[in-house]
Protein backbone atom coordinates (compact mmCIF):
# COMPACT_ATOMS: atom_id res chain seq x y z
CA UNK A 1 0.00 0.00 0.00
CA UNK A 2 1.82 3.28 -0.83
CA UNK A 3 2.29 5.66 1.85
CA UNK A 4 1.64 9.48 1.24
CA UNK A 5 3.46 11.72 3.61
CA UNK A 6 2.88 15.72 3.94
CA UNK A 7 5.21 17.89 2.47
CA UNK A 8 6.84 19.72 5.46
CA UNK A 9 5.95 23.65 5.04
CA UNK A 10 8.40 26.08 6.22
CA UNK A 11 7.88 28.63 8.64
CA UNK A 12 9.12 31.53 10.36
CA UNK A 13 7.44 30.57 13.26
CA UNK A 14 8.51 27.83 14.77
CA UNK A 15 7.26 25.01 17.21
CA UNK A 16 4.86 26.84 20.05
CA UNK A 17 7.30 25.14 22.80
CA UNK A 18 10.37 26.13 21.03
CA UNK A 19 9.58 29.56 20.28
CA UNK A 20 8.67 30.04 24.29
CA UNK A 21 11.54 28.41 25.05
CA UNK A 22 13.73 31.15 23.45
CA UNK A 23 11.46 34.13 24.45
CA UNK A 24 12.30 33.13 27.88
CA UNK A 25 15.93 32.66 27.78
CA UNK A 26 16.15 36.46 25.42
CA UNK A 27 14.16 38.11 29.11
CA UNK A 28 16.91 36.40 31.10
CA UNK A 29 19.98 37.49 28.80
CA UNK A 30 18.31 41.11 29.08
CA UNK A 31 17.80 40.76 32.91
CA UNK A 32 21.58 39.22 33.14
CA UNK A 33 22.14 42.35 31.26
CA UNK A 34 21.31 44.75 33.84
CA UNK A 35 22.09 42.35 36.94
CA UNK A 36 26.02 42.79 35.37
CA UNK A 37 25.41 47.10 35.79
CA UNK A 38 24.19 46.53 39.42
CA UNK A 39 26.94 43.76 40.98
CA UNK A 40 29.72 45.70 39.41
CA UNK A 41 31.14 45.62 43.17
CA UNK A 42 31.21 41.92 42.90
CA UNK A 43 33.94 40.22 40.29
CA UNK A 44 32.76 36.91 41.15
CA UNK A 45 28.85 36.88 40.05
CA UNK A 46 29.86 38.72 37.58
CA UNK A 47 31.72 36.05 36.11
CA UNK A 48 29.67 33.43 36.60
CA UNK A 49 26.77 36.37 34.67
CA UNK A 50 29.67 36.41 31.90
CA UNK A 51 29.44 32.66 31.80
CA UNK A 52 25.97 32.54 31.75
CA UNK A 53 25.88 35.36 28.50
CA UNK A 54 28.51 33.21 26.34
CA UNK A 55 26.38 30.53 27.12
CA UNK A 56 23.14 32.20 25.74
CA UNK A 57 25.16 33.09 22.68
CA UNK A 58 25.64 30.14 21.72
CA UNK A 59 21.83 29.21 22.10
CA UNK A 60 21.01 32.27 19.85
CA UNK A 61 23.80 31.43 17.27
CA UNK A 62 22.22 27.88 16.76
CA UNK A 63 19.11 29.52 16.61
CA UNK A 64 19.79 32.32 13.88
CA UNK A 65 21.29 29.13 12.14
CA UNK A 66 18.82 27.09 12.49
CA UNK A 67 15.80 30.06 11.40
CA UNK A 68 18.06 31.07 8.50
CA UNK A 69 17.81 27.48 6.90
CA UNK A 70 14.59 26.86 7.48
CA UNK A 71 12.92 30.06 6.47
CA UNK A 72 10.94 30.19 3.61
CA UNK A 73 12.86 32.90 2.05
CA UNK A 74 16.49 33.42 3.53
CA UNK A 75 16.36 37.67 2.55
CA UNK A 76 12.62 38.14 4.06
CA UNK A 77 13.90 36.60 7.61
CA UNK A 78 17.24 38.75 7.65
CA UNK A 79 16.10 42.30 6.38
CA UNK A 80 12.14 42.14 7.34
CA UNK A 81 11.71 39.54 10.47
CA UNK A 82 14.84 41.08 11.92
CA UNK A 83 16.97 37.96 11.43
CA UNK A 84 19.72 40.54 11.66
CA UNK A 85 19.18 41.53 14.80
CA UNK A 86 19.20 37.61 15.69
CA UNK A 87 22.73 37.61 14.17
CA UNK A 88 24.42 41.13 16.07
CA UNK A 89 22.43 39.66 19.38
CA UNK A 90 24.26 36.64 19.15
CA UNK A 91 28.12 37.57 18.77
CA UNK A 92 30.02 38.11 21.64
CA UNK A 93 29.99 42.10 22.12
CA UNK A 94 28.29 43.18 25.21
CA UNK A 95 27.02 46.66 23.35
CA UNK A 96 24.96 44.51 20.89
CA UNK A 97 23.11 41.88 23.17
CA UNK A 98 20.59 44.63 23.85
CA UNK A 99 18.94 43.73 20.28
CA UNK A 100 17.74 40.46 21.80
CA UNK A 101 14.58 42.23 22.40
CA UNK A 102 13.51 41.61 19.35
CA UNK A 103 12.95 38.04 19.78
CA UNK A 104 10.65 39.28 22.45
CA UNK A 105 8.60 40.65 19.63
CA UNK A 106 8.82 37.56 17.66
CA UNK A 107 6.95 35.99 20.87
CA UNK A 108 4.29 38.69 20.59
CA UNK A 109 3.64 37.46 17.28
CA UNK A 110 3.15 33.95 18.06
CA UNK A 111 0.80 34.93 20.99
CA UNK A 112 -0.88 37.32 19.11
CA UNK A 113 -1.63 34.79 16.31
CA UNK A 114 -2.16 31.76 18.24
CA UNK A 115 -4.22 32.83 20.72
CA UNK A 116 -3.58 32.10 24.64
CA UNK A 117 -6.11 29.04 24.56
CA UNK A 118 -5.25 27.38 21.58
CA UNK A 119 -1.11 28.41 23.25
CA UNK A 120 -2.17 25.98 25.86
CA UNK A 121 -3.83 23.51 24.37
CA UNK A 122 -0.35 22.97 21.87
CA UNK A 123 1.31 23.18 25.13
CA UNK A 124 -0.76 20.43 26.69
CA UNK A 125 -0.90 17.96 23.47
CA UNK A 126 2.85 18.74 22.33
CA UNK A 127 3.88 16.53 25.67
CA UNK A 128 7.22 15.34 24.15
CA UNK A 129 8.46 18.82 23.10
CA UNK A 130 7.23 20.67 26.25
CA UNK A 131 8.96 18.40 28.25
CA UNK A 132 12.27 18.82 26.50
CA UNK A 133 11.61 22.53 26.76
CA UNK A 134 10.95 22.59 30.23
CA UNK A 135 13.36 20.41 31.06
CA UNK A 136 16.40 22.48 28.85
CA UNK A 137 14.72 25.62 30.33
CA UNK A 138 14.67 24.20 34.19
CA UNK A 139 18.48 23.31 33.53
CA UNK A 140 19.61 26.53 32.76
CA UNK A 141 17.43 28.47 35.57
CA UNK A 142 18.79 26.02 38.16
CA UNK A 143 22.68 26.47 36.84
CA UNK A 144 22.58 30.43 37.03
CA UNK A 145 20.69 31.12 40.00
CA UNK A 146 21.56 28.41 41.92
CA UNK A 147 25.74 29.25 40.98
CA UNK A 148 24.44 32.74 42.30
CA UNK A 149 23.14 31.84 45.35
CA UNK A 150 25.70 29.43 46.60
CA UNK A 151 28.33 31.87 45.97
CA UNK A 152 26.49 34.91 47.48
CA UNK A 153 25.83 32.53 50.39
CA UNK A 154 29.23 30.75 50.65
CA UNK A 155 31.72 33.21 49.55
CA UNK A 156 32.69 35.22 52.97
CA UNK A 157 31.65 32.36 55.08
CA UNK A 158 34.55 31.00 57.30
CA UNK A 159 35.68 27.65 56.35
CA UNK A 160 33.71 27.82 52.53
CA UNK A 161 35.86 26.16 50.04
CA UNK A 162 33.02 27.57 47.57
CA UNK A 163 34.58 31.45 46.99
CA UNK A 164 34.75 31.59 43.25
CA UNK A 165 32.92 31.67 40.50
CA UNK A 166 34.29 28.67 38.88
CA UNK A 167 33.60 26.91 42.57
CA UNK A 168 29.92 27.80 42.43
CA UNK A 169 29.62 26.52 38.70
CA UNK A 170 31.69 23.32 39.02
CA UNK A 171 29.15 22.68 42.37
CA UNK A 172 26.24 23.28 40.69
CA UNK A 173 26.55 21.26 37.19
CA UNK A 174 28.25 18.18 39.69
CA UNK A 175 25.14 18.38 41.92
CA UNK A 176 22.68 18.92 38.92
CA UNK A 177 24.07 15.87 36.85
CA UNK A 178 23.92 13.35 40.63
CA UNK A 179 27.22 13.17 40.48
CA UNK A 180 28.25 14.30 43.54
CA UNK A 181 32.05 14.38 43.53
CA UNK A 182 32.50 15.74 46.86
CA UNK A 183 35.27 18.12 46.81
CA UNK A 184 32.87 21.06 46.93
CA UNK A 185 30.28 21.66 49.56
CA UNK A 186 28.49 24.50 50.91
CA UNK A 187 29.48 25.08 55.65
CA UNK A 188 26.89 26.98 56.30
CA UNK A 189 22.42 26.10 56.75
CA UNK A 190 21.35 28.43 54.22
CA UNK A 191 24.44 26.93 51.91
CA UNK A 192 23.05 23.20 52.78
CA UNK A 193 19.43 24.53 51.96
CA UNK A 194 20.40 25.62 48.39
CA UNK A 195 22.43 22.89 47.71
CA UNK A 196 19.30 20.46 48.49
CA UNK A 197 17.08 22.28 46.29
CA UNK A 198 19.64 21.87 43.92
CA UNK A 199 19.49 18.09 44.16
CA UNK A 200 15.85 17.74 44.24
CA UNK A 201 15.40 19.66 40.85
CA UNK A 202 18.60 18.03 39.24
CA UNK A 203 17.22 14.61 40.30
CA UNK A 204 14.02 15.24 38.25
CA UNK A 205 15.37 17.13 35.35
CA UNK A 206 18.30 13.94 34.77
CA UNK A 207 15.16 11.18 35.68
CA UNK A 208 13.02 12.95 33.05
CA UNK A 209 15.60 14.01 30.52
CA UNK A 210 16.62 10.21 30.46
CA UNK A 211 13.30 9.02 29.80
CA UNK A 212 12.66 10.97 26.61
CA UNK A 213 15.93 10.01 24.93
CA UNK A 214 14.87 6.31 25.88
CA UNK A 215 11.62 6.80 23.83
CA UNK A 216 13.38 9.27 21.77
CA UNK A 217 15.47 6.27 20.74
CA UNK A 218 14.30 2.88 20.94
CA UNK A 219 10.31 4.69 20.27
CA UNK A 220 8.68 4.12 17.13
CA UNK A 221 8.66 7.63 15.33
CA UNK A 222 4.98 9.72 15.19
CA UNK A 223 5.57 9.00 11.13
CA UNK A 224 5.67 5.49 11.42
CA UNK A 225 3.00 4.90 14.72
CA UNK A 226 0.63 7.17 12.49
CA UNK A 227 1.44 5.03 8.86
CA UNK A 228 0.43 1.59 11.25
CA UNK A 229 -2.41 3.26 12.57
CA UNK A 230 -3.82 4.48 8.98
CA UNK A 231 -2.99 0.60 7.56
CA UNK A 232 -4.54 -1.22 11.01
CA UNK A 233 -8.26 1.14 9.79
CA UNK A 234 -8.03 0.28 6.43
CA UNK A 235 -7.48 -3.42 6.80
CA UNK A 236 -10.68 -3.28 8.93
CA UNK A 237 -12.67 -1.38 6.97
CA UNK A 238 -11.45 -3.90 4.23
CA UNK A 239 -12.65 -7.12 6.03
CA UNK A 240 -15.97 -4.79 7.02
CA UNK A 241 -16.44 -5.21 3.09
CA UNK A 242 -15.78 -8.33 2.31
CA UNK A 243 -17.77 -9.96 4.44
CA UNK A 244 -20.59 -7.80 4.40
CA UNK A 245 -23.46 -9.80 2.31
CA UNK A 246 -23.39 -8.46 -1.26
CA UNK A 247 -26.82 -6.94 -2.86
CA UNK A 248 -28.34 -7.03 -6.47
CA UNK A 249 -30.72 -4.85 -6.26
CA UNK A 250 -32.29 -2.14 -4.40
CA UNK A 251 -34.74 -3.56 -1.58
CA UNK A 252 -38.13 -3.09 -1.50
CA UNK A 253 -40.13 -0.45 0.66
CA UNK A 254 -40.89 -1.06 4.34
CA UNK A 255 -43.60 0.54 5.13
CA UNK A 256 -45.60 0.95 9.20
CA UNK A 257 -48.10 -2.11 8.26
CA UNK A 258 -45.15 -4.10 7.02
CA UNK A 259 -43.20 -3.46 10.35
CA UNK A 260 -46.45 -3.95 12.70
CA UNK A 261 -46.66 -6.96 10.41
CA UNK A 262 -43.73 -8.72 11.45
CA UNK A 263 -43.69 -7.66 15.03
CA UNK A 264 -46.86 -9.53 15.07
CA UNK A 265 -45.34 -12.38 13.61
CA UNK A 266 -41.96 -12.65 15.92
CA UNK A 267 -44.39 -12.19 19.02
CA UNK A 268 -46.49 -15.31 17.84
CA UNK A 269 -43.53 -17.26 17.46
CA UNK A 270 -41.77 -16.43 20.73
CA UNK A 271 -45.66 -17.14 21.81
CA UNK A 272 -45.00 -20.43 20.33
CA UNK A 273 -41.53 -21.75 20.84
CA UNK A 274 -42.37 -21.39 24.54
CA UNK A 275 -45.41 -22.89 24.74
CA UNK A 276 -43.46 -25.88 22.50
CA UNK A 277 -41.14 -25.79 25.45
CA UNK A 278 -43.59 -25.55 28.29
CA UNK A 279 -44.92 -28.78 26.85
CA UNK A 280 -42.19 -30.36 26.17
CA UNK A 281 -41.47 -29.96 29.65
CA UNK A 282 -44.69 -31.46 30.93
CA UNK A 283 -44.38 -33.97 29.03
CA UNK A 284 -40.69 -35.01 29.91
CA UNK A 285 -41.63 -34.76 33.40
CA UNK A 286 -45.00 -37.61 33.04
CA UNK A 287 -42.65 -39.20 31.07
CA UNK A 288 -40.28 -39.56 33.95
CA UNK A 289 -43.13 -40.02 36.43
CA UNK A 290 -44.50 -42.93 33.96
CA UNK A 291 -41.31 -44.60 33.76
CA UNK A 292 -40.69 -44.46 37.26
CA UNK A 293 -43.98 -46.06 38.38
CA UNK A 294 -44.84 -48.40 36.38
CA UNK A 295 -42.14 -48.35 33.13
CA UNK A 296 -44.68 -46.92 30.51
CA UNK A 297 -43.37 -46.02 27.38
CA UNK A 298 -45.67 -43.52 26.22
CA UNK A 299 -45.77 -40.02 27.32
CA UNK A 300 -49.46 -38.15 28.03
CA UNK A 301 -49.73 -34.28 26.99
CA UNK A 302 -52.40 -32.76 29.16
CA UNK A 303 -55.42 -31.08 27.18
CA UNK A 304 -55.27 -27.51 28.54
CA UNK A 305 -51.67 -27.40 26.68
CA UNK A 306 -52.64 -29.39 23.66
CA UNK A 307 -55.54 -26.77 23.20
CA UNK A 308 -53.45 -23.98 23.65
CA UNK A 309 -50.63 -24.77 21.46
CA UNK A 310 -53.38 -25.56 18.92
CA UNK A 311 -54.41 -21.81 19.45
CA UNK A 312 -50.99 -20.79 18.78
CA UNK A 313 -50.09 -22.99 15.83
CA UNK A 314 -53.01 -21.57 13.78
CA UNK A 315 -52.41 -17.95 14.98
CA UNK A 316 -48.91 -18.34 13.61
CA UNK A 317 -50.29 -19.57 10.36
CA UNK A 318 -52.43 -16.65 9.58
CA UNK A 319 -49.85 -14.19 9.96
CA UNK A 320 -47.66 -16.12 7.67
CA UNK A 321 -50.01 -16.04 5.20
CA UNK A 322 -50.76 -12.41 5.53
CA UNK A 323 -46.76 -11.41 5.09
CA UNK A 324 -46.92 -13.62 2.57
CA UNK A 325 -49.19 -11.75 0.41
CA UNK A 326 -48.41 -9.02 1.75
CA UNK A 327 -44.50 -9.69 0.13
CA UNK A 328 -46.26 -11.38 -3.20
CA UNK A 329 -48.16 -7.94 -3.59
CA UNK A 330 -44.77 -5.61 -3.04
CA UNK A 331 -42.88 -4.87 -6.19
CA UNK A 332 -39.23 -5.81 -6.68
CA UNK A 333 -36.64 -3.40 -6.81
CA UNK A 334 -38.58 -0.83 -5.22
CA UNK A 335 -40.28 0.69 -8.15
CA UNK A 336 -44.40 2.00 -7.33
CA UNK A 337 -46.93 -0.10 -9.50
CA UNK A 338 -47.97 3.00 -10.79
CA UNK A 339 -44.77 3.31 -13.18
Amino acid sequence: MARSRKPKVRSELKNVSYELFIGVLSVLSIFNLVLLYVMQGSSSIQLVLYVMNALFSAIFLGDFTYRIVTAPSASHYFFRSYGWADLLASLWFPQLKVLRVFRLLRVFRLMREVGPRKLWDTLIHDRANSALMTLLLMGILVMQFGSLSILYVEEDAPGANITSASDALWYTIVTISTVGYGDKYPVTNAGRLIGTLIIVVGVGIFGTFTGYLANLFLGPSRSESHDEETDAATATDDAASASAPATTGPLPPVTTEHTAKGVSAGAVAGAVTSGAKAASGAGAASGAGAASGAGAASVAVPPASTEHLTQLLEQYERVTAELRELVGSTPRGGASSDG
